[in-house]
């Protein structure tokens, strides 16, 4: 799978800002959204001259995988124009950083079908990106043993939500670690920490007598730490975290 922070010359970042967005919560009116969006559809490469199929109707490896008009750049170009990024922010998504993943399958005659979301995030992304791959018209199908061929391929796209004057996040950005102490950091405008309660979905959070926050979470998967004002017992804000496997903790981070 492609691991979108790397850096190189196949992955392509583009951060859209919004000022002003209509049909939202005022007190959510300033946002940033970033849509990263991975270079290539995944492609699963071969690795011998076996070729693997699915219930006998596609395709998941091939000699030349099935490509959209124009290549890797149209392709960009399709996903930056039509994709709807406010969609998870309409839907009342927290802060936080969602990759959604969508499989569909290019036909031999080049027309896509069969498009599934393989997660299940919500806040309407998933139903986006399924949107817009069934507006993306024929494709140049791909090519097995010198034929076309049904091919299955994959398309990652990462929302990342963020809010002006309330940030929550962790070493590893919206990302905690099961099993392990996981410092989080809260910057609220007006508010000092001393003044936040946090609560957690799944697993607890502690407040260190120096005053940080640690969140422990025993499982893999997705939580949300909701900040609240102690002064009112009001909510100010929310964050979602996926929450990954201890072989998963970076060399650094380890205890």
């Amino acid at each position: 799978m492609v691991n979108y922070l790397i850096q190189d010359k196949t992955l392509y970042k583009i951060k859209i800002i919004f000022r002003e967005i209509t049909c939202m919560n005022p007190a959510k009116a300033l946002l940033v959204f970033c849509l990263l969006l991975c270079a290539n559809v995944h492609a699963q490469v071969p690795t011998s001259t076996d070729s693997v199929t699915i219930n006998s109707n596609a395709f998941v490896r091939v000699e030349t995988e099935a490509s959209f008009p124009g290549g890797e750049p149209a392709w960009r170009t399709f996903l930056m124009k039509n994709l709807k990024t406010a969609v998870p922010i309409d839907n009342g998504a927290p802060i936080g950083k969602y990759t959604v993943e969508v499989q569909f399958v290019v036909g031999k005659d080049g027309a896509v079908s069969n498009i599934k979301a393989l997660t299940n995030l919500g806040y309407g992304m998933e139903d986006e990106v399924v949107r817009v791959i069934e507006r993306s018209g024929s494709w140049t199908p791909a090519i097995q043993n010198g034929k076309t061929v049904n091919a299955y391929r994959k398309q990652p796209i990462t929302f990342l939500v963020e809010q002006d004057n309330f940030h929550v996040n962790s070493k590893v950005p919206y990302t905690l670690f099961a099993g392990i102490d996981n410092e989080i950091t809260v910057d609220v405008k007006r508010v000092g920490n001393s003044n936040i309660n946090l609560m957690i979905t799944k697993g607890n959070i502690i407040t260190t007598p120096d005053g940080r926050f640690i969140a422990k979470v025993n499982q893999p998967g997705r939580v949300t730490i909701t900040v609240y004002n102690k002064k009112n017992d009001k909510e100010i804000g929310a964050a979602s975290f996926v929450v990954k496997s201890q072989n998963e903790i970076p060399a650094g981070m380890k205890q």
